[in-house]
């Protein structure tokens, strides 16, 4: 009984041992997990496109069911702003552009009216447009 125990040798227990991980030994998985590679290529062509002069920002009207999104680098001035505006909503027409206001919304989150400071410092600050009704 006692050869039995000369039978059972380490060097092949640790042969058919089982272990959890990768086989043929332990193989360093590159880019693990893959979202992270992933993630860090689309923050890349993120900052990128912000670079490369993008400028989108959300525009909202009161009573509109649907949002749009403008660049604003494609506009050189307050003018141009307010005519793809009036294209977009058909708000203006008619003479009724008096009863429109149009905010943006700054990176502080205040509702600010459109035109009160110089077209560069808007750009850079603004985060989001909104048409809203005048109340009278």
């Amino acid at each position: 009984m006692d050869g039995g125990a000369d039978y059972m040798d380490t060097d092949s227990l640790k042969a058919t041992e089982l272990t959890l991980g990768l086989p043929g030994g332990r193989p360093q998985a590159v880019g693990w997990p893959p979202i992270r590679s992933y993630r860090k290529n689309t923050l890349k062509a993120t900052k990128a496109a912000a670079e490369a002069g993008g400028l989108f920002v959300k525009v909202s009207m009161d009573g509109a069911p649907y949002l749009r999104k403008i660049d604003l680098a494609a506009y050189e001035g307050y003018e141009e702003l307010r005519k793809a505006l009036e294209d977009m909503f058909k708000c203006f027409e008619g003479g009724k552009g008096s009863e429109y206001a149009i905010t943006y919304e700054d990176k502080d989150g205040d509702l600010m009216l459109v035109g009160d400071v110089p077209w560069g410092m808007f750009i850079s600050s603004c985060k989001k447009l909104r048409i809203i009704t005048k109340r009278i």
